[in-house]
């Protein structure tokens, strides 16, 4: 092979060594794929309308992928990794032709298989500048991006680094539980606001769309899109907990109110599913806090509902002694028992391929905590998943 036709790897970036650890400081190299990671590579794909799209983060010595679309591969080396030029630059890299440019002309990508002939990347950096990677998206044909699709692969790239920041310093509250979860308290909100000028700019490309397939995929980004900011209410809510702010608020009041919201809030979710949402009467009056009951039992019927594939979900409850045994039981797959330790636990998914960053049941956890009720969960592969809550009735009702 002549030296003109070898790879041409990317020249290191000026602080190297600072942009290395920064990388590492977020801890997120050679974690398991996510689906919250994932549907920002599927959003960027449909807006594009390129076969493959990749969270790609630059290592010492390779590529590697937090997500991918259309590439089936975690990873490679660095004399396949167009991201390393693409870090070099600015904040966006856009190449209509690779094997014109001579920067990738000679890459095995290029070359061989998956035989990449365009390439778009947005660039991935920390908030004092240092690029950890990209976006990007590639095609097997040269083309040219509209301006509204690079805005849209700029907003994804911004959300990437928000989830990662989001996610090193929930991590770092550990230590810093209170200022931290304060923190993130707002950021839970304010970090919404890149998402939904994302959401506004799919819906444009959209309305702009006669063909009827391509609107429905895109269709499917703005609801990928709305439940990521689903997401961030979820972790904005776990910091409000953290932080102290969720204090209870308790008072006496009738277990059916509860009971009617849940009914009105997740019949619809449950019918989608072919499933039967059966909510069963009481009378009872119980003594908690109305609004994070309902957080509590609406978080355990979403979760029922999400890992029940046929059969029925349950809400109901028996007295015990001074006390109100709320249940939520579903006809799902069930819990291992090795996983029943964990399943509380702040980014724990039952089924790690399921949508979602695993906050539901860390949240209900937290709530039952500040509202000193007790929670059980028991579980049987065989039979589904079985929810207590126990809450104190009311003088009146005991």
């Amino acid at each position: 092979m002549d030296a003109s036709d070898k790879p041409k790897i990317a020249r290191l970036h000026p602080n190297e060594a600072e942009r290395l650890k920064a990388l590492r400081s977020y801890g997120i190299l050679d974690t398991a794929l996510e689906p919250s990671f994932d549907d920002i590579t599927k959003i960027a794909s449909y807006v594009c309308q390129t076969p493959i799209s990749i969270i790609s983060l630059v290592d010492e010595d390779r590529q590697w992928f937090k997500s991918e679309v259309g590439l089936g591969i975690r990873q490679t080396s660095m004399d396949r990794s167009i991201c390393a030029h693409a870090i070099l630059e600015h904040s966006f890299l856009e190449v209509e032709d690779v094997t014109k440019d001579a920067r990738f002309d000679c890459n095995p990508l290029v070359t061989g298989d998956p035989h990449v002939r365009f390439y778009a990347g947005a660039l991935l950096r920390t908030p004092d500048g240092l690029p950890l990677g990209t976006v990007c998206v590639l095609d097997h044909k040269p083309r040219i991006l509209s301006t509204e699709q690079r805005d849209v692969l700029a907003a994804l790239a911004r959300q990437v680094m928000s989830q990662m920041e989001f996610r090193r310093a929930l991590h770092l509250s550990d230590r810093l539980q209170r200022n931290i979860s304060r923190l993130m308290a707002v950021a839970g909100h304010d970090l919404k606001q890149p998402l939904q000028v994302m959401i506004m700019a799919i819906d444009r490309i959209r309305n702009k769309l006669t063909d009827e397939k391509d609107r429905e995929r895109l269709g499917y980004a703005i609801d990928a899109g709305m439940r990521m900011a689903e997401e961030l209410d979820r972790l904005a809510e776990t910091s409000v907990l953290d932080a102290g702010f969720g204090t209870p608020s308790l008072r006496a009041f009738p277990i059916s109110d509860v009971f009617e919201s849940i009914l009105a809030n997740w019949s619809l979710h449950a019918e989608a599913k072919g499933l039967e949402l059966v909510v069963v009467p009481s009378k009872a009056h119980v003594v908690s806090d109305p609004g994070m009951l309902r957080a509590i039992l609406g978080n355990l019927v979403g979760n029922a509902i999400k890992y029940t594939d046929h059969g029925r979900v349950l809400v109901g409850c028996r007295k015990h002694g001074h006390a109100l045994t709320i249940e939520v039981l579903d006809s799902g797959a069930g819990i291992a028992t090795e996983q029943l330790t964990s399943i509380f636990d702040a980014f724990h998914q039952i089924n790690p391929a399921s949508e979602g960053l695993g906050l539901g049941l860390s949240i209900v956890r937290r709530t039952a905590e500040a509202l000193g009720h007790e929670i059980e969960a028991k579980s049987d592969l065989a039979h589904g998943s079985h929810f207590t809550v126990k809450v104190p009735l009311a003088a009146n009702t005991r």
